[in-house]
């Protein structure tokens, strides 16, 4: 039952590319991520009280809500994406440039404590390490992921891999399920060349609130594992495989197909959307009492 451990590298001073990045930031950056940093779900209801109380008029009310994006010119960070959706904007970076990235770091540092960057190469994770203290690099799953103010992860979310190489895609989905709140169980390498692998693993994945199942090649392991539980599970197909696994096209079609009932499936290498889906459910679950 091989469970890996991630690895993370964190920030070794300042960014190589701060100064050229503050120059793309907007001048209202501070001044609109201040105001936004105040406001949490708290301070939305008051607000919201307030304009019920007749002390706030509800135009006013609205473009204080409304000042919620940083715009800067290459991209309109979303700054209130927490307080509608439960985490922050995450930010892809593949097809961005290292100036970018930290400029939207820097915009997302300013309005709250935590941020996401999915996709990173190393150029680009070095640079957000040194704008972002305290932030970790997780190199196999290309991630930066930064908590300058940790929340006790609750639940549970189980992420299975049916082999090694399938390893950086279920990293990326178990990270960003952490990042996003959920307490995470890994379980790497235990795909259907020896299913008797995946045995000693059924007792933890029985009470997980959901599960992200990853596989390449010919995508069968999450037929198996949703033939065996009744729990929400999430399959995410990669593109590992010789020639006719077209790059993972093999994996997605066997997933879409799939006859045990309730799989869904992301787009191919999706690990980060897998996470996603598996951390609202596991919410949705710590938040009705089940667990």
């Amino acid at each position: 039952m091989p469970r890996i451990a991630p690895t993370a590298k964190t920030a070794p001073g300042p960014g190589v590319c701060k100064s050229e990045a503050q120059t793309l930031v907007s001048a209202d950056l501070r001044s609109a991520g201040a105001t936004i940093a105040l406001m949490d779900q708290s301070d939305l209801s008051a607000l919201l009280a307030s304009v019920a109380r007749g002390t706030v008029k509800p135009d006013a009310a609205a473009k204080h809500i409304g000042s919620a994006v940083t715009d800067l010119h290459f991209a309109r960070v979303d700054l209130q994406r927490e307080l509608r959706c439960g985490f922050p904007e995450v930010v892809f970076c593949a097809g961005k440039t290292v100036a970018e990235c930290v400029a939207i770091a820097l915009a997302l540092r300013a309005a709250g404590p935590r941020a996401l960057f999915t996709r990173a190469d190393n150029e680009q994770a070095q640079a957000l390490l040194g704008v972002l203290p305290g932030a970790e690099h997780h190199e196999r799953a290309r991630i930066v992921r930064w908590d300058s103010s940790p929340r006790q992860r609750v639940g549970l979310v189980s992420v299975c891999a049916a082999g090694t190489s399938d390893g950086p895609v279920a990293e990326e989905a178990a990270l960003t399920a952490e990042a996003m709140g959920a307490i995470v169980e890994r379980f790497f390498d235990v795909g259907v060349a020896g299913l008797h692998r995946l045995e000693p693993c059924l007792a933890t994945l029985r009470s997980s609130n959901a599960l992200v199942v990853v596989a390449g090649m010919e995508g069968a392991l999450p037929s198996v594992v949703g033939g065996l539980l009744d729990r929400p599970i999430i399959a995410v197909p990669t593109s590992t495989g010789y020639g006719t696994a077209f790059g993972g096209v093999t994996a997605l079609l066997a997933m879409l197909n799939s006859c045990a009932a309730g799989v869904t499936v992301t787009n191919i290498d999706n690990g980060f959307g897998g996470g996603c889906a598996a951390a609202k459910i596991n919410r949705l679950v710590v938040e009705g009492g089940q667990k």
